[in-house]
């Protein structure tokens, strides 16, 4: 009893800190028919709530009831973040705790399947980065460790997925980009914000940021402003090596069309303004040019909407591709199924079906 207890203790605080509650914003959203001290009982592993008050808890933290008793054998290494350091400590846990509540349900259903994967890293050889002119060769030596040539990259999440990295969907604020970590020891996780979702060239960029930063080992003298830098630089070389880019542009320009740098926009999924960022890092357009061209974007209201949209499929579905593998080979059941899916049973039946 003592276990089960501090089980649900421990599950019932990553719940709340989850949904980004307080006890008393807990209390407050059950309209007080549990009290903040009942739930702080609950959270020490003192007592466990009755079936009535599991079940209001439960809908306010939008969890199934077994959630709590779900053992989470997820342990996070040291976090990278982008914008994640100027956050709140409330918003930080609950990104923290949505990142560890996924990887418990997909590390769960992989172990039901009896699917065990070895991340390889195609750079655990490639020399320590120091500077600009080694970021083109490392994207280079992954594009072709995974096979990928030099033309565009088709759904980053579900390529980042195929090569075993898990990639997690965050609900935060919109000033959150992404994150990158390892799980248990060896398991490479990149997390990415939802709520960009309407920005896919974002998206795509954001996922190879964090790839940089999971991959590349800098020099320990760079500062994190430096690392950061070379991160974007890597992003923009995974999207358009320097063969592609000049072949696009050209060996040098001195004006650039919006409607040209629209078109390679659509093709290659690279926003127009890192697009300009990267020709002017391999002096196809000059300083004055990238800085004119800024304050062009700036000017027209184009910093965040670019006039041009990115329309593609940036989604990985591995997650429900095992999970339906499992339910039709009758691994699991149907409400195991909507247990790891995180969803009502009424709602996930009348989603799911299995001939």
């Amino acid at each position: 009893m003592i276990a089960m207890n501090q089980l649900f203790g421990e599950r019932f605080k990553s719940a709340r800190l989850l949904n980004g509650f307080s006890l008393q914003g807990l209390a407050d959203a059950l309209g007080n028919k549990v009290t903040k001290q009942a739930l702080h009982k609950y959270e020490k592993g003192e007592v466990v709530p009755d079936s009535e008050k599991l079940s209001l808890i439960s809908d306010a933290l939008n969890v199934r009831p077994d959630y709590f008793f779900r053992p989470m054998a997820v342990e996070l290494g040291p976090i990278e973040y982008r914008k994640l350091k100027r956050m709140p400590a409330k918003e930080e846990q609950k990104i923290i705790e949505q990142t560890r509540e996924y990887l418990s349900r997909y590390l769960e259903l992989e172990e039901l399947l009896g699917i065990r994967y070895e991340f390889k890293d195609p750079l655990k050889d490639f020399p320590v980065i120091r500077e600009f002119k080694q970021i083109d060769e490392a994207a280079l030596e992954l594009r072709k460790a995974w096979n990928l040539g030099l033309g565009p990259i088709f759904n980053i999440p579900e390529l980042l997925e195929d090569k075993h990295i898990k990639v997690v969907e965050i609900d935060a604020e919109i000033s959150f980009d992404g994150l990158q970590t390892k799980v248990n020891g060896n398991i490479p996780v990149i997390a990415y914000n939802r709520n960009i979702a309407d920005k896919l060239d974002r998206v795509r960029f954001t996922l190879l940021h964090e790839l940089g930063h999971l991959l590349l080992k800098f020099d320990p003298q760079l500062t994190d402003n430096q690392r950061e830098k070379l991160c974007h630089q890597f992003a923009g070389a995974m999207l358009l090596p320097e063969q592609t880019i000049r072949e696009e542009l050209g060996a040098h320009r001195n004006r650039l069309s919006v409607t040209e740098l629209g078109h390679i926009k659509s093709q290659y999924g690279i926003s127009m303004q890192a697009l300009v960022y990267r020709a002017n890092l391999l002096n196809i357009v000059n300083d004055n040019y990238k800085n004119q061209f800024f304050n062009m974007m700036k000017q027209m209201g184009w910093r965040n909407e670019e006039p041009t949209v990115y329309v593609g499929v940036e989604k990985a579905t591995r997650f429900d591709q095992l999970l339906y593998r499992a339910i039709a080979e009758e691994l699991i059941s149907i409400s195991k199924g909507a247990a790891l899916k995180n969803m009502k049973l009424s709602d996930f039946r009348s989603q799911s079906l299995v001939m």
